[in-house]
């Protein structure tokens, strides 16, 4: 026998102590506190010490003999951000290889992107670290152990719903078959359920991290709602891990508040209030409908025209004053009928004429995607007060991607003390856009056009409230409040 075969043997009879000690595992395996990238890190975070340290106990009530198949471990991780989750991902994919001849494992991430280039990523640098990197190769997507290529291995694999069978036929009746899944919480139900096909023999262990995006689907059940009795799991505060970024995080805090959907899922690892990624939540929208409010004397009239394209969706023009979102009738015009621009052009010029006490606009902001003409002839009539605003324009705050984004957010906030009518368009049409967090940290709004592609019909009522908040607007003068001269409607007049 050669002396790197006695080498490997030495090292496998010492690994074997960690069979059930994934904690032991990652002490003993890399090179902490030597020459190199771990020289300033004595070892695993808090969170990550306590969960490989249960990942252990779990193994050992198990006590899987090689024969009798096991209940499969289920451990579940939901956090904030930069808590170290692909790290611990790594830990566990090389002690699962390192301890467990014969195993075969699937390791998946909500997108391409994600799994690529951060999840197998970091797999591949901490392999790299490894004391048993000399046993394996680990290319782009898959690792295998040198000699014993088809039977001992793990492959990463997109998450894709067509892509699901990829995840189908995975066993290892006398060793291990796993699954790992990074950013679980935007992992399609479908892809759980082929998966579980692969946890019916051997040694069967699934792993779930991610931020809670959703409060739907498999993340959410196993982690806050009906399967977490059947799952090791738990929540991690990113404030809690010595690996964050606790001034970013203080930021957060400080812009959106500590109760925000944005804090509970990006920093304390809770699952948003809101319906899937929803911006704004039904409680909110249902106490505002609830709500009587009444605003100040002084507080402006504001108009907010959302113009359609045509077709299914609707020219609404809503109205605010203060905190009242019912000051007037909102305006309708079926999209057919708003085709032809001088009708829009008409009924914005008769809503800025009207000057009785109560209907006096102070400002009407229009959406300029097809408004732009209306405005543009508004001001040739003399009504200055007809404002253009760019939905796609830049946001007064750095943390909204454009100016819609940041309109909503106003809307959102003022929701919680503001008061709305109980029309069913425009509480669907608040409850429906989704949202994310972009790569500069900005709030995106989703767009009508990718409602549309999910089957959610045009928020336009809640996009002319939106637009109600697009500029701060003054208070109106005592002229506007006590009127010298009653108003006399003409024979013509459409408000009458």
């Amino acid at each position: 026998m050669g002396a790197l075969a006695t080498i490997n043997l030495d090292l496998a009879d010492e690994l074997a102590q960690f069979y059930a000690d994934p904690l032991g595992f990652v002490r003993f395996a890399y090179p902490w506190g030597e020459p190199g990238p771990l020289q300033a890190h004595a070892g695993p975070d808090e969170w990550q010490t306590a969960l490989l340290g249960d990942l252990g106990k779990e193994v050992t009530a198990r006590a899987f003999d090689g024969k009798t198949a096991a209940d499969p471990v289920r451990m579940a991780v939901s956090s904030g951000h930069g808590i170290g989750k692909s790290t611990l991902v790594a830990w566990v994919v090389d002690w699962l290889m390192s301890t467990r001849p014969d195993c075969q494992g699937t390791i998946t991430a909500n997108t391409v992107a994600q799994l690529e280039s951060k999840t197998w990523a970091t797999i591949q640098k901490w392999t790299g670290l490894c004391i048993t990197a000399p046993w394996f190769r680990c290319n782009a997507s898959k690792m295998v152990r040198i000699g014993a290529e088809d039977r001992w291995f793990c492959t990463a694999q997109t998450c894709k719903e067509e892509n699901s069978e990829a995840f189908a036929g995975q066993h290892a009746a006398s060793s291990s078959s796993w699954y790992i899944f990074d950013e679980a919480s935007a992992v399609p139900d479908k892809i759980f359920e082929v998966a579980e096909g692969g946890l019916t023999d051997g040694e069967p262990m699934i792993f779930l991290f991610g931020n809670p995006t959703r409060n739907t689907g498999k993340f959410y059940r196993v982690v806050f709602g009906s399967e977490r009795h059947r799952w090791n799991q738990r929540s991690i505060d990113s404030r809690s891990s010595q690996l964050t970024n606790k001034r970013q995080i203080e930021e957060w805090i400080q812009d959106y508040g500590e109760d925000s959907d944005f804090v509970r899922v990006r920093v304390r690892g809770l699952a948003p209030t809101a319906d899937e990624l929803q911006y704004i939540d039904t409680g909110r929208i249902a106490d505002a409908q609830a709500r009587k409010v009444e605003a100040l004397d002084d507080d402006p009239l504001i108009a907010g025209f959302d113009v359609s394209g045509g077709g299914s969706a609707w020219n609404v023009i809503r109205f605010r004053k203060g905190l009242d979102g019912n000051a007037r009738p909102p305006i309708r015009i079926a999209g057919e009928h708003g085709r032809d621009r001088s009708v829009l052009i008409a009924k914005a010029a008769e809503v800025l004429r009207d000057s009785r006490p109560g209907y006096k606009v102070a400002a009407m902001f229009v959406d300029s995607a097809f408004g732009s003409p209306i405005v543009e002839r508004l001001h040739t009539l003399g009504f200055d007060n007809a404002i253009e605003i760019n939905f796609g324009g830049k946001s007064p705050d750095i943390h909204f991607a454009n100016q819609r984004a940041w309109m909503w957010s106003q809307v959102k906030d003022w929701l919680l003390r503001g008061s709305i009518d109980t029309s069913e368009d425009l509480a669907l049409g608040l409850a429906g856009p989704g949202f994310h967090i972009n790569r500069s940290n900005q709030l995106v709004l989703e767009s009508k056009q990718e409602m549309q592609k999910r089957g959610v019909a045009s928020p336009d009522d809640a996009d002319a409230l939106a637009l109600t908040f697009a500029a701060p607007v003054a208070p109106v003068s005592n002229d506007d409040i006590f009127p010298t001269q009653r108003y006399a409607p003409s024979a013509d007049d459409w408000m009458k």
